[in-house]
């Protein structure tokens, strides 16, 4: 038995008939782009003839651990998939979305790759070494069921196509900023499409919605996470303003809170009033952490 097939038959009824007014409406808007197209070949230098140098490279640190990771993260592709697969259902009509959904984000790290190989902005060797190392660890979210995946998601679609866009403007690279501002319009059509599930299931199953929300708040973590020098990384992005606990607050949650009118919902039992106050915690504590880190960041001024 999948992970959908335990879950009331109306529920899923209802999300099928979003699912597929969803994937129609992300086919007529999503575009096809080219990689090879937003990588400068002629800046090309053989490896062999010209060993790589970090002190050449046109990337602050802080931004060339942002690209590392937003690559390892792409790089981890194969795992998502499983993971899709699993919660959703390899039938139709879950399937033919997360066979689109696969082959657009396999694009990312194919492009990825080859713009900081091409520009010599980081190690290939270290790339390829640190991706070997995240695609055999894989990711693994088995606790997951299929509501707990689709709130997932939505955050974390978004948390990356903000990331993506922040690390491209902070990186005074133009052709990298031009190269992240299009993965980014991937990321939010595919935020789109995961939000109006959510906001679906809300409509049948509140209480069961809610409560995949308020867990995956207090959980969350980028899937990332287990990936080579995360921490070290994670760190200097947000030391940067790449993505930190304001930008996940105020970018991320808010947004989404808000697009599901989660504190305007009405006539909720007491498990969904009760998710809900889960809800309203996980952002009280943020706020509580993003004023803690702004008095201390005041007195070392």
């Amino acid at each position: 038995m999948t992970a959908v097939e335990h879950r009331p038959s109306l529920l899923l009824e209802h999300l099928e008939a979003r699912l597929a007014t969803a994937t129609d409406r992300h086919l007529s808007v999503a575009r096809d782009w080219y990689p090879h197209e937003y990588i400068p070949w002629s800046e090309g230098v053989d490896f062999g003839d010209v060993p790589y140098d970090e002190a050449r490279s046109r990337l602050a640190p802080a931004v060339r651990a942002a690209v590392q990771l937003n690559l390892l993260t792409e790089d981890n592709l194969p795992a998502y998939h499983r993971e899709l697969n699993r919660a959703f259902s390899d039938d139709e009509p879950w399937r033919v979305w997360i066979d689109r959904w696969t082959a657009e984000e396999g694009r990312h790290a194919i492009v990825l790759r080859d713009y900081l190989v091409v520009t010599r902005c980081v190690d290939p060797v270290v790339l390829e070494q640190e991706r070997m190392l995240a695609v055999q660890t894989g990711y693994r979210a088995t606790e997951k069921d299929m509501l707990r995946t689709m709130a997932y998601v939505s955050f974390q679609e978004l948390a990356t196509r903000i990331s993506h866009r922040n690390t491209g403007r902070l990186s005074g690279d133009e052709g990298l900023e031009k190269l992240l501002t299009r993965i980014a319009t991937d990321e939010n059509l595919h935020m789109v499409f995961y939000r109006d599930l959510v906001a679906a299931a809300l409509e049948v199953d509140p209480a069961a919605m809610l409560t995949a929300i308020a867990v995956e708040l207090e959980n969350f973590s980028m899937p990332g996470a287990g990936g080579p020098q995360f921490r070290r990384r994670a760190a200097a992005i947000a030391k940067a303003g790449i993505y930190d606990n304001k930008v996940h607050r105020e970018d991320v949650i808010e947004p989404l809170l808000r697009y599901w009118r989660i504190l305007e919902l009405t006539d909720l039992d007491a498990v969904a009033e009760q998710a809900r106050e889960r809800i309203v915690g996980v952002c009280a504590e943020l706020d509580r952490r993003i004023a803690r880190s702004a008095e201390l960041a005041a007195a070392r001024a």
